[in-house]
């Protein structure tokens, strides 16, 4: 199965990353992961860390001749912030040696891991809290996730997500998305963010689009910030990935987990989501129909019935909170001296929303590339692809 662990803090020196458990001969390079690191990278809002962090993932083991050996995969991401300002970022984050000059961070922010990760871990300051819940972690964690992405592409299982909503502004409801998404599904799913890519705010729909870089322009007057809603299509993915058996089994609580782990993520609902709970069943459930295959003349449980997929493109949906850094501060009470004052300013973006779309796209590479290695099993991409294709060509009428 397979694993990936990140390590690293925003302002160090860089990120690492190690994945295990991909199959041997998988055909994996630096630009592959880079595409969509740079992916990562674009969206409407965003601060000023982009004008010069540019990330790149150096392979460093596992991978030999292009493809990949079984082994464990080694990244490592330098952070060009820490390389900027040399005099500054070394010092604050030295691995050896004592405090000395370097200014403790006693205002938590709220709404950040900041005041929580100080008591759970008892530092002296909230430093470290800042440095390693920061969604700086994220470039490493899409940079891992980019090879089970991979892994599913050679079986032509594809990923693509797009923002439906930023703030108040998005989809008149379930069909007017559908409108917007589904000719474009059919293409596969890359097509979704390639199309989606074409919009600074990742927005299917031109005119939307226009009404939410408004409301970002708005809202930096303001000096806060804004969340949203996003979606990610999954095309390709045969029936019966997860189980119904137990309850860490079903795909559907593991594509949960996975969105929810992902920094500043509040909410997710797969399909119709909490829309099927304010209407009745013949309206939430796609009947089945027989064309040589089983199929359902609609898909409105995004595809997943029971813990288990389909064979229907998978719809998830993700709501990313507002980012609580802004410009307009927020009270917060001070650590050492417990009086009440205004949070400092750090860096921050407006809306991050749209590069969250990559971020989400990735982490649900993995859980779909164990649900398929749990069902077919294999330790080179010969063998799994052998399985696959069988199973598919054969698979129950």
């Amino acid at each position: 199965m397979i694993r990936y662990f990140t390590a690293g803090e925003s302002h160090g020196p860089e990120l690492t990353g190690i994945v295990e458990g991909v199959p041997a001969g998988l055909k994996l390079t630096e630009d592959y992961i880079e595409n969509h690191l740079v992916r990562r990278q674009k969206g409407y809002g965003r601060g000023g860390r982009m004008a010069f962090e540019k990330d790149r993932a150096i392979i460093k083991s596992g991978v030999r001749f292009s493809h990949t050996t079984g082994a464990p995969i080694a990244f490592t991401m330098v952070n060009r912030a820490f390389e900027k300002d040399k005099d500054n970022w070394p010092k604050v984050m030295a691995k050896e040696g004592e405090r000395g000059d370097v200014a403790r961070i006693t205002l938590p922010r709220p709404g950040h891991a900041d005041l929580v990760g100080y008591q759970k871990y008892a530092f002296d300051d909230i430093r470290p809290v800042i440095e390693r819940s920061s969604a700086r972690e994220t470039a490493m964690r899409v940079a891992c996730c980019s090879v089970a992405r991979k892994f599913l592409r050679e079986l032509g299982i594809e990923i693509g997500g797009h923002v439906i909503q930023i703030g108040k502004i998005g989809y008149d409801g379930w069909d007017h998305i559908r409108e917007n998404a589904d000719p474009l599904i059919e293409k596969g799913a890359e097509t979704i963010y390639q199309t989606a890519d074409e919009s600074d705010v990742r927005c299917l729909n031109d005119e939307l689009g226009e009404q939410m870089r408004e409301e970002i322009k708005e809202r930096r007057k303001d000096g806060t910030s804004l969340g949203g809603i996003y979606e990610i299509i999954v095309t390709g993915l045969p029936a019966g990935l997860g189980s119904y058996v137990h309850w860490d089994r079903k795909i559907d609580g593991q594509i949960a987990q996975a969105i929810m782990s992902t920094q500043a993520m509040k909410g997710v609902e797969i399909g119709l989501g909490f829309d099927a709970g304010k209407t009745h069943g013949h309206l939430v459930h796609d009947e089945i129909e027989y064309n040589g295959t089983f199929t359902r003349k609609t898909n409105r449980l995004g595809g997943v019935e029971g813990g288990m997929t389909t064979g229907m493109p998978l719809i998830v949906r993700g709501v990313m909170k507002p980012i609580p850094t802004m410009l307009k501060p927020l009270s917060t009470a001070d650590i050492d001296t417990k009086e009440e004052q205004d949070t400092r300013y750090e860096r921050s973006d407006v809306c991050a929303l749209p590069r969250a779309v990559v971020v989400a796209e990735s982490v649900l590479a993995p859980v779909l590339a164990n649900a398929i290695l749990e069902k077919f099993g294999g330790d080179s991409m010969d063998e799994i692809l052998e399985r696959f294709n069988r199973e598919q060509k054969n698979g129950r009428e």
